[in-house]
């Protein structure tokens, strides 16, 4: 049997990567579609060896676009969190890094023109039916990839690129709080529930017997805590209105301490059953936006003195976010700073006997 070729453009956006697609280059049919997906990601496979994904979910990422029919959009994007090791195709959140490179993609595959100096891409993001506003820097032969920009997590720098959230809370879950409360408890853990543009499960690191400034390596082999974790999300899931979450990667669970390098909080992020080398561009929103919640398990830990724009820690330094606030002092949105780039374009291969190209 022979290969079927997929057009590809794969893509850094922030600290993550994915293979970006155009939706008409993919099956339509949805069980089909993430048969191709984990062929060409490689999964299930730890090493991912016989795939294009980096055997870490940072880099086992997809992004499907397609021009919008929307008034209010230019590009209709769909992410799609492909496991390592389990052959499940995950819909069910947005990807705020991998948003980050879903502008530069539609300038490159023409579906947006391209306006110097600045062009913006209205952003409709299909997980969670809600819009971004993505400023991406373009001179006259199109996006701009150099400048000198540099985020925690990537080496060296690139262009800036600024996307912007009218209103992502409740994206996933409905509501902000998803339980009602800014404060649960599961296994007699305190724990803050929170949904602004990611499903969150905030935890007091030494509520657990932890720092919560250990090092990824050392959480990665901390089995009993990971099992008290996954305890703890499984609880959580049902009660932010998520459903059964045994097979799905939400909520993250974080682990939240003391800032120690001038931050507003410090946080240990799971996806969910390994530690984030960062972490998620919407869970750093929803995390600092806990810091602003009374009664929240952030409470007394966060350092508010530059609120309402935070700096959350994490592994590999820090993630700001610029959270807006209305006249009642309720959350009202945030802008956030990311960089992207072009890592290759080309073709991905899968066999035949997978898909071969036409509609079954």
């Amino acid at each position: 049997m022979g290969q079927h070729r997929i057009p590809c453009l794969l893509m850094r956006g922030g600290t993550s990567k994915a293979a970006c697609f155009l939706a008409e280059d993919l099956p339509q049919d949805p069980a089909q579609r993430d048969t191709v997906l984990l062929a060409v990601m490689g999964s299930p496979d730890a090493r991912q060896i016989d795939g294009i994904g980096g055997a870490d979910p940072l880099t086992s990422k997809v992004a499907i676009i397609r021009r919008s029919t929307r008034p209010d959009a230019d590009v209709d994007y769909l992410f799609a969190q492909v496991n390592v090791d389990r052959a499940v195709v995950d819909y069910g959140q947005n990807c705020g890094n991998i948003l980050a490179a879903v502008g530069p993609f539609a300038i490159e595959r023409g579906l947006v023109d391209c306006v110097a100096p600045l062009t913006r891409v209205r952003i409709f993001m299909e997980n969670t039916g809600q819009l971004a506003v993505a400023e991406v820097p373009c001179g006259n032969e199109g996006v701009e990839y150099a400048g000198d920009t540099r985020i925690d997590g990537v080496p060296g720098s690139a262009s800036r690129i600024v996307l912007n959230f009218p209103d992502v809370a409740g994206s996933s879950c409905g509501a902000l709080l998803p339980t009602g409360h800014a404060r649960d408890r599961f296994d007699d853990i305190d724990v803050t529930c929170i949904d602004n543009g990611m499903p969150v499960v905030l935890i007091r690191a030494n509520d657990l017997g932890r720092t919560g400034y250990e090092t990824r390596e050392q959480l990665d082999a901390d089995v009993e805590l990971k099992q008290r974790l996954e305890s703890i999300r499984l609880q959580a899931g049902p009660r932010m209105n998520l459903g059964n979450v045994t097979q799905r990667s939400v909520p993250k669970m974080t682990l939240i301490a003391e800032p120690r390098a001038g931050g507003a909080i410090s946080s240990r992020t799971f996806i969910p059953h390994r530690c984030h080398a960062s972490i998620g561009v919407l869970g750093a929103v929803s995390v600092a936006s806990a810091c602003l919640i009374p009664d929240s398990v952030a409470q007394g830990l966060a350092d508010l003195e530059r609120a309402p724009e935070l700096s959350v820690e994490h592994p590999g330094g820090e993630f700001s976010v610029a959270l807006r606030l209305d006249d009642n002092g309720q959350l009202a949105g945030c802008g956030l700073l990311r960089t992207a780039r072009l890592l290759f374009a080309g073709d991905v291969f899968i066999p035949t006997q997978i898909w071969p190209g036409e509609e079954q």
